[in-house]
């Protein structure tokens, strides 16, 4: 049997997305003071289909299962009078000279044809594996420009992507301060996009304490639980989540990857530890 020399073909067939391997680190002036390599979570594939499941496991585990009381419009002795007497044969309730129907679910009163069970499963399940898959996939995402782009967030200004800033960052504590941060890494066009398309939504909604609906804007990942959560808590559709809370409703809303997401050094020497397959 004829051995088949191995085939080259990186010249001629190149991947899809670029990654870097190393990135510069910020400072609070938007000056780069160092470099760090980006863990191996960003090289992982993109897998977007995972990355959709995944975010519908995530998204229903929150939901609430929901149903009709089981004896709900059974509660009476209604009984149909049968044929013969040129009224319609669905249950009736005795004791009257022109009995009202009930029970039947045409009835005023009646019961209902096909109500919401508990028993309906509203839940995606997923493989553990397969999820941290899909976290590791949308780690990814966000350190490709393009996904980015097509996600609707304002990159032009931006220093770098992904951005990471130095652990001071995370002992901001005045949104002021965060403000004028986030405008030297070229992040603030993004949260002023987010603002000024916020709408108010069509429908009941509005009136169920949804009345708004804002866009998704940049996402924080910090190492640990410090000041600039509070600081960033008010911008409109900013997210700061601690690295090893990671999860699919925050680096890939509504299931599309390539969220806009801000790092901290710290937070990427932390991430190489987490989310191993």
């Amino acid at each position: 049997m004829a051995i088949v020399p191995e085939l080259n073909l990186e010249p001629w067939i190149k991947p899809r997305w670029l990654v870097p391997t190393r990135v510069k680190v910020f400072d609070l002036d938007g000056n780069p003071v160092s470099e760090i390599e980006l863990p191996e979570h960003f090289r992982t594939p993109i897998r977007v289909d995972l990355i959709r499941r995944a975010f519908l496991s995530s998204f229903t585990m929150r939901l609430q299962p929901k149903g009709t009381d089981p004896m709900a419009g059974k509660r009476t002795t209604a009984e149909s009078f049968g044929v013969g007497l040129g009224l319609a044969r669905v249950p009736r309730i005795k004791g009257h000279l022109w009995p009202r129907a009930a029970f039947a679910p045409m009835c005023v009163g009646g019961r209902r044809a096909h109500p919401p069970k508990v028993e309906k499963r509203i839940h995606e399940h997923i493989n553990k594996k397969e999820k941290r898959l899909a976290i590791r996939s949308a780690i990814a995402a966000t350190a490709i420009p393009d996904l980015v782009r097509a996600r609707g967030h304002v990159i032009d200004p931006v220093v770098q992507i992904p951005p990471v800033v130095i652990k001071d960052f995370e002992k901001l504590q005045f949104l002021s301060d965060v403000k004028r941060v986030l405008k030297r890494l070229g992040l603030w066009d993004d949260v002023e996009r987010a603002h000024e398309k916020t709408r108010i939504r069509a429908g009941k909604g509005k009136r169920r304490g949804r009345r708004y609906k804002t866009p998704k804007s940049i996402l924080v990942v910090v190492s640990d639980k410090c000041p600039v959560i509070a600081a960033l808590r008010n911008l409109p559709g900013v997210d700061v989540v601690k690295v090893d809370m990671l999860n699919m409703l925050v680096l890939a809303p509504g299931g599309q990857p390539g969220r806009l997401t801000l790092w901290t050094d710290e937070a990427l020497r932390k991430l190489n530890n987490l989310f191993k397959i």
